[in-house]
């Protein structure tokens, strides 16, 4: 264990060694599969709130993982399994599970996490199901039932304990711009898997199907032109966030939407080769906005 994690768990609380063990478990996943984020993490927010965000964020990717692969039904039946693992650990307050006692330990210290868990798994069946979306309706059902659950295990943990109507709302415009961006980032895997996040309302109104996609169809662009503008919307309304949480969080609050518009230029700048790979945001960029950041989160602590 890190000196400078050790000093983190102090700052937090977290003297018990078992959960201190389980929290730094968390911790190495989590640094492992979004590093960038937990740098963000890392830089931006005081101390005794980083355990509890690196526990949350690893429930959510270890809930996803589980049912991310394979047949439908077997995916469903880990889904099941794990709703149950995960219900008798918050009934009983504590795991062995190292993950699910580090979660329900947050949860004690943060007892609005509690209903967003079991949103988060309420709709995982809906993940686990959806290999296309007919139209905007079916899309927002998508974000209703899973996105935004999933993003409020983090997003709650940076608000006031009882985050109110305006918040939630930010939150969604957030995450439902991020999901479109998303699904237009991902659409070569996705295809690849038989999937599409496109709605097919909107393939139709550019004279599209999930087949052109694989051929790389010169409609694709236009479609592209007519979905950023939409993503830039979303991020932009969710600027509002930053007014409804304290000023500890918002360097982070604004490092997300900012990272996020990073992505939008970027998926932009790719076009039509969106459909043989995925994009990565300018990295020299991405460094200048976390240190503008990192000096705005030191002055506040």
């Amino acid at each position: 264990m890190t000196t400078r994690w050790s000093r983190t768990l102090d700052h937090a609380g977290i003297s018990d060694l078992a959960l201190r063990g389980a929290y730094s478990g968390q911790r190495k996943l989590v640094a492992r599969f979004a590093r960038a984020e937990y740098t963000a993490v890392r830089l931006l927010l005081p101390p005794p709130v980083i355990p509890h965000i690196v526990a949350a964020t690893a429930f959510m990717h270890h809930t996803d993982n589980l049912i991310d692969q394979g047949p439908v039904k077997e995916r469903l039946a880990a889904a099941d399994d794990w709703r149950q693992q995960v219900t008798t650990a918050l009934t009983r307050g504590s795991s062995e599970d190292p993950l699910l006692r580090a979660l329900t330990h947050t949860i004690s210290r943060h007892p609005q996490l509690h209903e967003y868990v079991e949103q988060f798994l309420k709709g995982a069946d809906v993940e686990v199901e959806w290999e296309s979306f007919n139209g905007e309706a079916d899309f927002q059902h998508y974000v209703t039932a899973y996105s935004l659950p999933a993003f409020m295990l983090v997003a709650c943990l940076l608000a006031p304990e009882a985050p109110g109507g305006e918040y939630v709302t930010g939150c969604r415009a957030f995450i439902e711009a991020t999901q479109r961006l998303d699904f237009l980032d991902d659409i070569a895997e996705d295809l690849a898997e038989g999937r599409i996040g496109i709605t097919h309302d909107t393939l139709a109104r550019h004279g599209l199907t999930p087949e052109d996609l694989r051929r790389q169809p010169a409609g694709f662009e236009a479609l592209l032109n007519e979905q950023a503008p939409l993503v830039r919307a979303g991020l932009e309304e969710s600027r509002s966030l930053e007014h409804h949480v304290p000023p500890s969080s918002r360097p982070l609050v604004r490092a997300l939407i900012d990272l996020q518009t990073l992505r939008v230029g970027a998926v932009e700048k790719a076009g039509p080769a969106l459909l043989d790979r995925s994009t990565r945001p300018p990295l020299a960029a991405a460094l200048r906005l976390l240190g503008r950041e990192y000096r705005a989160a030191r002055r506040h602590r």
